[in-house]
């Protein structure tokens, strides 16, 4: 049998009827850039979220880079992040000119550990007429924590530390839209409990499009219009430049096949958390826990999208060994991420050596990510959990 990593055909067919007819609709009018099917798919995002504002961008990586552009973040300031996520998160603050401070994720999640969050800005920072500084007199401006693989991080912990810290919280979703978080007080979505969030919508995210495209979320009115402005080289009225932005405008294709898809992305990703159950169930009775670590699942007992599962990752007894079998057997596998950021060779340049962020070390040495989506079938995943068995018997 073969099981790929992931299979978007069976969600196409699904939908090539109006997919289809909304593609159609484009190529009638030759409106391609920021037409209505935007304005249409920016809203319907605003009431999936509950968000006042949705500006839609050409990639999840140039939601991050407007957002900091639009904040005016820049050579001489630091920003907090995890070394253990897509490049893009760290690359958009060295474009802008900014510092990486990378801090050190969390075992069981595999997200920023809001305890080392904590424990960095104490050990390495200090209030200087009321901002934060690095040692090397960098001002610490924001955080950014990755919601990685579909599972929100400890936001409420984090958002005491930017409270208290008077830092700003841009929020990297690009892995976790629809996520739900269990705040104090209410339940949030992922993108939607700090300032701003960023979505990516590549094709294989659990919202994807058919091709490169992105968005940004927030409360602020004012932030939304300086972003909106941002992605249109800073451009208000026409030719007329506030300050330099860049092209980041999403096409009007990609956001007519989103649209489509986006009342399906609830339905899809419970899908996901019932074949993440399956996996469950089939590693117990292979009885490969001595093996096999499971992904974390923090907020189970306690909401119902606790996670969307864009990745089932697990740590694996000999990953590279087991990967190799589970490829001879035609099984779909990934790392993700062979290299943690602080040890890129891009970033030699910020000092950082091997054991200076263990966990996220370890954690590209041990992880494998496992075929899941919504139309993976159980006798797929038998097999999968069938092989893994047959590799450790």
């Amino acid at each position: 049998m073969r099981v790929p990593l992931l299979d978007l055909s069976a969600q196409y067919q699904a939908l090539a009827g109006p997919i289809r007819q909304q593609i159609d609709e484009v190529l009638q009018t030759q409106r391609f850039i920021l037409g209505p099917k935007v304005e249409q798919f920016e809203s319907a995002l605003c009431d999936y979220t509950g968000t006042k504002f949705a500006i839609g961008v050409s990639s999840g990586t140039d939601a991050l880079l407007a957002v900091l552009m639009a904040l005016e973040i820049g050579p001489g300031d630091a920003i907090l992040t995890t070394p253990y996520s897509f490049f893009a998160t760290a690359a958009c603050i060295a474009r802008v000119g900014a510092t990486p401070l990378f801090v050190d994720m969390d075992p069981a999640t595999f997200n920023i550990s809001a305890a080392a969050l904590r424990s960095f800005i104490e050990k390495n920072c200090r209030q200087t007429d009321g901002v934060l500084m690095t040692r090397e007199r960098q001002a610490v401006r924001l955080i950014i924590p990755v919601h990685l693989f579909g599972l929100c991080c400890d936001m409420d912990a984090i958002m005491e530390i930017a409270r208290e810290f008077d830092l700003l919280v841009v929020e990297d979703a690009a892995q976790a839209i629809g996520a739900g978080y269990p705040q104090t007080d209410a339940t949030g979505l992922a993108g939607t409990i700090g300032d701003v969030g960023c979505f990516s919508f590549y094709p294989s995210k659990n919202l994807g499009a058919a091709g490169d495209a992105g968005a940004i979320i927030c409360d602020n009115e004012n932030l939304a219009t300086r972003i909106r402005t941002c992605r249109q080289h800073g451009m208000e009225p026409r030719y007329h430049h506030q300050f330099i932005g860049g092209n980041f405008r999403l096409d009007e294709l990609q956001a007519a096949i989103l649209q489509v898809k986006l009342p399906h992305l609830s339905n899809w990703s419970g899908a996901r958390r019932a074949a993440a159950d399956f996996y469950r169930a089939e590693f117990s009775r292979r009885n490969l826990g001595d093996s096999i670590i499971l992904p974390s699942e923090p907020y189970r007992e306690r909401i119902g999208n606790h996670h969307i599962y864009h990745q089932f990752v697990v740590r694996a007894e000999a990953r590279d060994e087991l990967r190799a079998h589970l490829t001879r057997n035609e099984i779909g596998t990934e790392i993700y991420y062979p290299v943690p950021l602080h040890l890129q060779e891009c970033f030699f340049y910020l000092g950082y050596k091997e054991g200076d962020l263990p966990e996220a070390e370890r954690a590209a040495a041990e992880t494998l990510a496992l075929p899941i989506y919504p139309e993976l079938s159980r006798d797929a995943q038998r097999f999968v959990v069938d092989k893994i068995a047959e590799f450790y018997g």
